[in-house]
């Protein structure tokens, strides 16, 4: 699922033909989504029960329960196994279902086709509350407070099986393979398909399908599974059903270097220790927290006081009309964690107006041609960005605007330390505030913090979240990182700036004031250290604000600038802007493994990474850890729990710390 450099655009949708009871087909493939009889039991028969669910849930022994479907289509077989695992009495596995779909319906589609189930109303509402619309790549979605994810890849099966099987574990407890009958889409069929589903599941792992196709049949049976024929719904002879019965099928040739796959399985831990209370170490705290994980959280100082400690930071992303690691990324974290602080604000964790609002931002833009050019892209995900000109910017704004941009409607501000405090608050998470310097180290099988010789916390498991200080650990001394100063000015607010009613991004960026204070800024400097505030910085934030608000000048230049309050702190980022999350790598180990590389640097080396046991590392979020550290923290959870990842191989192995070892021992620099 390589797709860098090739055109940005939304992912093609579902084209749709709605026959007299307001059912749908596929006008491409000239096939139903479901039976016009009745969908709902048909789905149920050979879905939920050919698996046999939720039998197998009360007796399943890990802590959660992976489904795989191939056709997310209407969503009914989700909404109806999310149905049948709420209805399961507790305790029960949580459950992880993974649906891949080429085309996925618009949104008005999937609304009109779900009218069709006031069964399942409450349950549709709340999966079109968080559908992601036509955004393509891999979107995660947390449901019931946690205890549901569900992982939908717009992509083509044929790529997105292959790509989750690279990895080389096995993942999958159910399949629900219910694409198109195979005679109207073959390739959802294919050998390579059904090879990709055996290396993935489980021992144990059970099939379901409505075909009965002969040729299926065999090809299941090929693979590694263990078929019979069961009979069909209603009018239907018969279906499919069996589960995987050979799971040492050959691996598929690797086409590039599996350096980012350790080489060594891991039993989820108990425990884990993380260092660093940011919004890096906060977020995967709770996310481990979530997983039924002991956490310890270590600072050296207070909670959110380095680099996530502005008063107000602004939910940001990028756009471009090509495809890249970068884009890809932030577009996809910033779905992620518009929904993440969404959910935060509903169940109260956060307050609006004190710890933040999703007030939607204005991103100014002057490259008219890119502006054009997105604005056709984008017709069709309004809910992600919408190309404003100035006047229709003024209206969202409240503020006259000079300019056009980018208007991201799931967007707004929020207050980082706030952010922190809730999610620690949220359980199963001990915080060790004040804890001064500290030092890793390692010993039978147990990670342990050490300040000044004494040991004050350990686990199995460490995750390292500390920003620059990262790199001050010996164990990860190679990381390649950098600190970007950055000052913030604390606006008094004032009548001219009351108008404002969501965030503005220029060259800084403000937002609507909290308890009478705006948060603007900030400075870029590289290679400063100079941590006292600057006047001059100041006069740097203040005019920016005034050339982007031109009606503000005169009220801007009365502000005395020796007399503002802001805030000092530091962005830790890396070389390619990308932050750093997975484990940490055995530097000595790779540059022994990939020494070959230093003389022919396209050459495919089939050896797995060496990691070093337990360490794990988030990192490197420069200005945009509001958006990117959830999504991070997902990953590195999913990676830490033998789960599937949220982010597709390509897109694992852009963030991944080791990246960097392998581009200098290619380029030849180590």
């Amino acid at each position: 699922m390589r797709r860098e450099n090739t055109p940005w655009r939304p992912v093609e949708p579902a084209s749709l033909q709605w026959n007299d009871a307001d059912e749908p087909s596929s006008t491409e493939f000239g096939d139903v989504y479901y039976s016009r009889d009745n969908g709902l039991e048909e789905s149920r028969y050979v879905f939920v029960q050919g698996n046999d669910l939720p039998q197998r849930w009360r007796r399943h022994s890990r802590r959660h329960f992976c489904i795989v479907e191939t056709g997310f289509g209407t969503g009914l077989n989700f909404l109806l196994t999310w149905q049948a695992w709420r209805e399961l009495p507790k305790p029960r596995p949580e459950l992880h279902y993974l649906s891949i779909e080429k085309h996925p319906l618009a949104r008005e589609d999937l609304v009109r086709a779900l009218a069709n189930w006031p069964t399942l109303e409450s349950l549709a509402t709340t999966l079109l509350d968080h559908y992601p619309g036509l955004l393509p790549g891999q979107h995660r979605v947390l449901l019931n407070r946690g205890r549901i994810t569900l992982d939908l890849w717009w992509e083509d099966v044929a790529h997105a099986l292959p790509d989750l099987a690279s990895q080389g574990r096995p993942l999958v407890d159910a399949w629900y393979l219910d694409g198109f009958a195979p005679a109207c889409n073959a390739a959802m069929w294919s050998r390579p398909v059904l090879r990709a589903a055996a290396r993935l599941s489980h021992p144990q792992a059970s099939f379901a399908t409505f075909t009965a196709a002969g040729q299926v049949r065999r090809d299941l049976t090929d693979a590694g599974f263990e078929v019979r024929k069961a009979p069909g719904f209603e009018r239907k002879r018969e279906c499919l059903r069996g589960h995987i019965k050979n799971t040492a099928t050959a691996p598929e040739p690797t086409t590039y270097t599996p350096w980012d796959i350790s080489g060594t399985v891991t039993a989820t831990p108990a425990r884990v220790l993380v260092v660093g209370g940011g919004l890096a170490g906060c977020t995967v705290a709770a996310a481990l927290s979530r997983r039924g994980i002991s956490v310890t959280l270590l600072e050296k100082g207070k909670l959110a006081n380095a680099g996530s400690g502005n008063d107000q930071g602004i939910l940001y992303t990028r756009l471009s009309r090509k495809h890249s690691s970068l884009t890809d990324f932030a577009l996809q974290s910033f779905r992620f964690a518009s929904q993440y602080y969404r959910s935060m604000f509903q169940s109260d964790q956060l307050t609006t107006g004190l710890d933040g609002a999703l007030c939607g931002s204005f991103h100014q833009s002057d490259n008219s041609s890119e502006l054009i050019a997105l604005g056709e892209s984008l017709a069709l995900l309004p809910e992600l960005a919408q190309v404003l000109d100035a006047q229709q910017a003024e209206a969202v704004l409240g503020i006259a605007q000079p300019s056009a941009g980018y208007w991201y409607p799931g967007s707004g501000w929020l207050r980082p330390v706030s952010v922190c405090r809730a999610l620690v608050d949220a359980g199963n998470i001990e915080v060790i505030e004040n804890c001064a310097e500290l030092t890793l180290e390692t010993g039978a099988g147990e990670w342990r913090a050490m300040v000044n010789g004494s040991v004050i916390a350990s686990a199995p498991c460490a995750v390292v979240a500390t920003g620059t200080a990262a790199a001050t650990m010996r164990q990860l001394a190679w990381l390649p990182v950098q600190a970007i100063r950055g000052q913030t000015t604390h606006l008094p607010t004032a009548s001219a700036f009351a108008g404002l009613r969501a965030a503005l991004c220029h060259k800084g960026y403000i937002a609507p004031a909290r308890e009478g204070v705006h948060c603007i800024g900030a400075t870029f400097d590289l290679h400063d250290d100079e941590q006292a505030l600057r006047e001059s910085d100041h006069h740097h934030n203040l005019a920016s604000l005034a050339d982007a608000v031109p009606d503000w000048r005169e009220n801007l230049a009365a502000v005395n600038p020796g007399k503002l309050g802001g805030r000092v702190g530091y962005r830790c980022a890396s070389p390619d802007y990308l932050p750093m999350v997975g484990p940490a790598p055995d530097v000595t180990a790779f540059l022994r493994d990939y020494a070959p590389l230093r003389k022919n640097a396209r050459q495919t080396i089939a050896l797995e990474g060496e990691y070093i046991p337990g360490l794990y590392l988030t990192t490197a979020h420069g200005s945009r850890g509001l958006t990117s550290a959830p999504l991070a923290a997902e990953l590195l959870a999913s990676t830490i729990c033998g789960e599937p990842a949220p982010l597709s191989r390509e897109l694992c192995r852009a963030v991944a710390p080791a990246r960097f070892i392998m581009r200098d021992l290619a380029r030849g620099r180590i």
